[in-house]
């Protein structure tokens, strides 16, 4: 059946899809935010697992990748490395649209979480996953992608600039309505006295030239100044990339990056999310409005 034909999918339907570098935590999020979603907010929510070699999930999914297709069987069928093999799943996934088309359209008034591969090539310059939304988002999914990356990053400038330059790329390519999240913030809180800078340098992503004496200090890096020059301003000229920093096993810490992700993708929940909303807030010591900008208090 042509696409243009389906009248189930005239509704709108809203979701995140969650990205992020191998160790980012995203399988972990996922769980934990399907969890807080639907036990604590009261929301209708789903995750659909479109990554072929998640053999590791907290969670059940409702809709699974690995009952199409396989990393380790891609692996041995085609003799691939995991990367390779990967992209070919990916590929394969745009291939067979219709497959998850069919799954999606079996779930119904739900939020939807994709956990998605961890492959970094995948989001900066292959295509396959930025054809497979584009063709969502023209059936009526307001979808926004969550990019997590550890937030480890920010003890190092070296890393944090190649953690912006990343994200950045991701938000280029990817080209959804985008949420930076510095995953594992309670490290990154517990540990800020080790910073170069204050945490919300790292959130806010300010004065990048700030980073290029510590840049230019290292043995290594002090050869390419110029270099680092460079990228330091094409990040900055975009001015695209900030933070929210993250910690999973907080209600406060996600009731904030629910507030964000649901103004990224236009969803609106309904009375009975909005009295359990309340009731959190209710309980944070200290917690602001939703409109209200989300500051490391939240972590």
């Amino acid at each position: 059946m042509a696409l243009v034909k389906r009248t189930k999918l005239a509704e709108s339907y809203f979701g995140q899809v969650v990205l992020g570098p191998p160790g980012s935590g995203k399988t972990t999020y996922c769980g934990k935010v399907y969890e807080f979603y639907k036990n604590k907010l009261n929301r209708q929510v789903q995750v659909v697992n479109l990554d072929p070699a998640n053999e590791n999930m907290g969670y059940a999914p409702t809709i699974d990748l690995m009952n199409l297709i396989t990393v380790e069987k891609v692996m041995k069928k085609y003799n691939l490395g995991p990367n390779g093999a990967l992209m070919y799943c990916m590929e394969y996934l745009e291939q067979n649209f219709e497959w998850l088309l069919k799954q999606l359209v079996q779930v119904k008034d739900s939020y939807l979480i994709f956990d998605m591969p961890g492959q970094v090539e995948l989001y900066t310059h292959h295509n396959s996953i930025k054809n497979i939304f584009a063709k969502l988002e023209k059936l009526n999914y307001h979808l926004c992608a969550v990019h997590l990356v550890d937030s480890h990053h920010c003890s190092d400038a070296s890393k944090f600039i190649s953690t912006l330059l990343l994200s950045l790329s991701t938000m280029i390519q990817v080209a959804l309505p985008h949420v930076n999240v510095l995953s594992k913030a309670d490290l990154l809180k517990a540990n800020a006295k080790k910073l170069d800078f204050g945490v919300d340098f790292y959130t806010d992503v300010l004065d990048l030239h700030y980073l290029l004496d510590l840049l230019d200090d290292g043995p290594f890096s002090k050869k390419f100044k110029n270099l680092n020059k460079a990228i330091i301003e094409l990040v900055e000229d975009y001015s695209l990339v900030a933070f929210i920093p993250v910690d999973v096993n907080s209600d406060k810490s996600l009731l904030a990056l629910k507030s964000a992700t649901d103004k990224a993708n236009g969803y609106i929940y309904g009375s009975g999310e909005e009295r359990s909303i309340q009731a959190l807030m209710s309980c944070a010591v200290g917690a602001r409005t939703e409109s209200e900008k989300f500051d490391v208090d939240y972590m």
